[in-house]
């Protein structure tokens, strides 16, 4: 004969069914996570450098032509 009690213990059996497929469905997600992590952090990273070179080429354009004076001078004094 079944030793069980009915109500209780399958109640107890199927949460704890249910827990360990609902443990060994998310692992592939977990996994899938964390490679998604990463990938965020490598588009930050892009972005971070996109901006500085914004950055650059806007202090370059507005500054250029008195960064071009300062070198030709430097040129011009160590050329003598």
């Amino acid at each position: 004969m079944n030793s069980w009690n009915w109500p209780g213990e399958l109640r107890t059996r199927m949460t704890s069914t249910y827990l360990s497929l609902r443990e060994v469905a998310r692992r592939p997600l977990d996994r899938d996570a964390s490679r998604r992590e990463e990938g965020q952090g490598m588009v930050e990273y892009a972005l971070i450098l996109v901006l500085i070179a914004v950055v650059v080429v806007l202090i370059l354009t507005t500054l250029g032509k008195q960064v071009k004076n300062v070198f030709s001078n430097v040129s011009s004094v160590l050329g003598t």
